[in-house]
């Protein structure tokens, strides 16, 4: 059986204030140019289909259309996950509907699981698609208190799959989550993902992907396997922060054979526009010749710059970001290492090393989980006000 794994699509993205819709279409249509060509068995998206849960109407309708694409004019089923950034309601509506032509899309957790059976001449093959959810979600649907932890409740969902594995047939799973080989952080994440929680509970051991043929994940931006190679990250299709400088984008094409062993190849997809680093001095750079891609430039002037955004723009008129490149004004070499090291941290260890300097002692566990709870709710409640003032520009833009 051959499938096409690819996630993280972000619909509706936008990166520094650009809309990525019309790059995610030029590149998407050379992954629908492919399965038109190799006809594979089923398309897996997992998850994030969309960059926000209350999506802009141009991604709604590119969506739309890739789908309608695939699945009614190709006859090719497409196999997807809501990711944490879509929303799950969303998702799911009509998803019954949609799947007696080929659409198999499931945005809410519910129990008990049910696989998709899909069959080739080697026998069955059963995908268990795992949406993303909320630990409590899990906890309440499985009524497992026990349950506290991204690792938890994955460790949960899958040992009720595994109880009900049907034996004979080969078995994947479509999942979400931010999966490491023994459930510790590692170094494969960007700028561009949105944390799934705070203080490392976001973290799932590759453990729990045990008897599976293969793992389909998504969430992680970088294409990589995770401890056995049959737990793969597709990553996304187009860089979407300037952390992503030197990932290669694509896709995965996964072939099953009749004992589950897998042959994995990957795709790349050429972008629209290439996200890179432009470094040098604002004459030298003006030098160059002009250029279409997105860049983030590095000025290496000591001399202040005046207008140096307009005068980039003339060579690079996608420019998103510059900055100057020197040392932190008034601090030495030990104390601008320390200052552009905290930059770099996230939003706890900031907290944790700021409590330190000023009382002295390490942060109190209590202290801790108050900061934590207060942190997500101001996310909540920033990523509810963004969904708005899109709504609200959508609705001006309309009239």
């Amino acid at each position: 059986m051959k499938l096409f794994h690819t996630a993280d699509w972000h619909l509706g993205k936008l990166v520094q204030g650009v809309n990525m819709t019309e790059d995610q279409q030029y590149t998407l249509a050379q992954l629908i140019a492919d399965i038109e060509t190799e006809r594979p068995d089923a398309v897996i998206i997992a998850g994030d289909l969309y960059d926000r849960a209350v999506p802009p109407a141009e991604a709604v309708q590119l969506l739309d259309s890739i789908l309608e694409t695939i699945v009614l004019q190709l006859k090719v089923p497409v196999l997807a996950i809501a990711g944490n950034h879509d929303s799950p309601s969303r998702l799911n509506f009509g998803s019954n509907l949609m799947r007696a032509s080929g659409l198999h899309i499931v945005g809410e957790l519910t129990y008990p699981l049910e696989p998709i059976v899909m069959r080739d001449g080697d026998g069955e093959v059963h995908f268990h698609l795992v949406p993303y959810a909320e630990p409590g979600k899990v906890r309440h649907l499985f009524g497992d208190e026990r349950i506290r932890t991204h690792n938890d409740a994955m460790g949960k969902i899958t040992e009720a799959i595994r109880a009900k594995m049907d034996p004979q047939a080969r078995h994947v799973l479509v999942g979400h989550a931010f999966v490491t080989p023994q459930g510790e952080a590692r170094d494969n994440t960007s700028d561009s993902e949105r944390p799934l929680s705070i203080g490392g509970a976001e973290h799932v051991s590759a453990e729990h992907f045990r008897g599976f043929a293969y793992t389909a994940l998504g969430h992680l931006h970088q294409a990589h396997h995770v401890g056995s190679g049959t737990i793969r990250y597709a990553g996304s299709p187009l860089k979407y922060s300037i952390s992503e400088e030197h990932h290669r984008k694509g896709y995965l094409i996964v072939e099953l054979d009749r004992e589950g062993n897998s042959h994995i190849e990957k795709r790349e997809l050429i972008p629209r526009r290439d996200m890179r680093t432009v470094e040098g001095r604002i004459e030298e750079i003006e030098r160059h010749r002009i250029n279409e891609d997105y860049v983030f430039v590095r000025l290496l002037d000591e001399a202040p710059v005046l207008s140096p955004m307009e005068r980039i723009r003339s060579v690079y008129p996608n420019a998103m970001h510059v900055e100057r490149k020197t040392p932190v004004a008034g601090l030495g070499g030990e104390a601008a290492a320390a200052a552009n090291g905290r930059a770099k941290m996230d939003d706890l260890s900031l907290f944790q090393a700021f409590y330190y300097e000023v009382r002295g002692t390490v942060l109190p566990p209590e202290t801790e989980q108050l900061f934590v709870e207060t942190l997500q709710e101001l996310r909540q409640e920033e990523g509810e006000r963004d969904e708005a003032a899109e709504a609200y520009h959508d609705g001006v833009r309309a009239v």
